[in-house]
């Protein structure tokens, strides 16, 4: 029997117009080949493909060498790439490269401003954005779909398994034309901040409903932030999860507090403004998991409405089952707020 052909047309809804948009696929059949015909074929031509030194190989050849080379002479790439020359801070001339493309920097204090309160939760990059919950008794409830709950926050941390316990996670997936660098959720102390390693696995929606987890298998940054401190967001401890993908063999930890100048390595203990530059993924498209305790985020109704649009068709929902609709938002845009009034 001819297997059943996952659903090829993946939609999102774009935040200020609340319009529905077809996504346009980077490198669709060579995601689909190795996620269908390759996986099921040759399991261990498959695991060398998702790994370090194949995701490493094709990061160098597509935006360092030949490949990106031919691009930039045949390609106006900023168009390709429907970038706002306005936004960039370096003259668009400069952007010749598809390296320097995914390494741009934009005027995020001119072009992508934050909200004036200080309860707000804001968005860690130019994204397209998914929320959940652990707890099987809310409506929101998704569990072991895109990342296994232990699993992603590291198994030996137990101290942070519990403390997570029946709370909330948002995704947010980057997609290749994106901008790159991740901003700051929220204001607080480092109080743990480690690396897990694991594979390259693609995030592209059709990968990830074919390996299911994937967000949890990859290699990953986890930065844990406590928010109830002096100057905080207030919304408890919050845990950012930065996560590889194929082609993307680094995650640049540079946080700067004013525009990108004199950027630090994160460490334990430092204190972190909110919406400011905290890394950069070096380079192709990516995601990032935040997950917060129980009852301490409210998310934005909005983006909650969106999900659940039966007008939209998702990848996620056709192979989840569940309603999940993504919206399309702008790093440092509101996407929730801190619980105050917590049970």
């Amino acid at each position: 029997m001819k297997k059943k052909q996952i659903m090829q047309k993946h939609q999102y809804i774009e935040r200020s117009s609340r319009k529905i948009y077809d996504e346009q696929f980077y490198g669709h059949k060579a995601v689909k080949l190795l996620y269908s015909n390759i996986r099921e074929q040759s399991p261990w031509l498959f695991r060398q493909l998702t790994g370090p030194r194949i995701s490493r190989f094709l990061a160098y050849h597509n935006y360092d060498g030949f490949l990106s080379g031919k691009m930039r002479d045949h390609l106006n790439l900023q168009k390709v790439m429907k970038l706002s020359t306005q936004e960039l801070l370096e003259p668009p001339e400069k952007m010749d490269s598809l390296k320097k493309i995914f390494e741009r920097k934009i005027r995020y204090w001119q072009y992508r401003p934050i909200p004036n309160d200080p309860l707000s939760i804001v968005a860690p990059a130019d994204s397209r954005m998914l929320f959940g919950s652990f707890s099987e008794t809310s409506s929101l409830f998704i569990k072991g779909k895109f990342f296994e709950y232990e699993e992603i926050l590291g198994q030996h941390k137990e101290t942070w398994i519990k403390a997570f316990h029946d709370g909330d996670f948002a995704i947010f997936r980057l997609t290749p034309d994106k901008y790159h660098y991740n901003h700051t959720p929220v204001a607080g102390k480092v109080i743990d901040f480690y690396p897990i390693s694991g594979d390259y696995h693609a995030c592209n929606p059709n990968a990830v409903i074919s390996v299911v987890t994937p967000y949890s298998k990859n290699k990953r940054v986890v930065t844990i932030i406590d928010t109830d401190v002096e100057g905080g967001t207030q919304a408890g401890i919050v845990a950012m999860i930065e996560v590889v993908a194929l082609m993307i063999g680094d995650i640049v930890q540079c946080y700067s507090e004013k525009e990108y100048e004199n950027p630090v390595p994160v460490g334990t203990g430092m204190f972190m403004k909110k919406g400011m530059p905290k890394s950069l993924f070096r380079p192709g498209s990516s995601t990032i998991v935040l997950i917060f305790q129980k009852n301490m985020v409210r998310f934005a109704d909005d983006i909650a409405a969106n999900m659940f649009c039966p007008d939209a068709q998702s990848i996620f929902s056709n192979g989840f089952g569940k309603s999940l609709v993504e919206t399309e938002v702008k790093v440092r845009s509101y996407i929730g707020s801190a619980n105050i009034r917590r049970n």
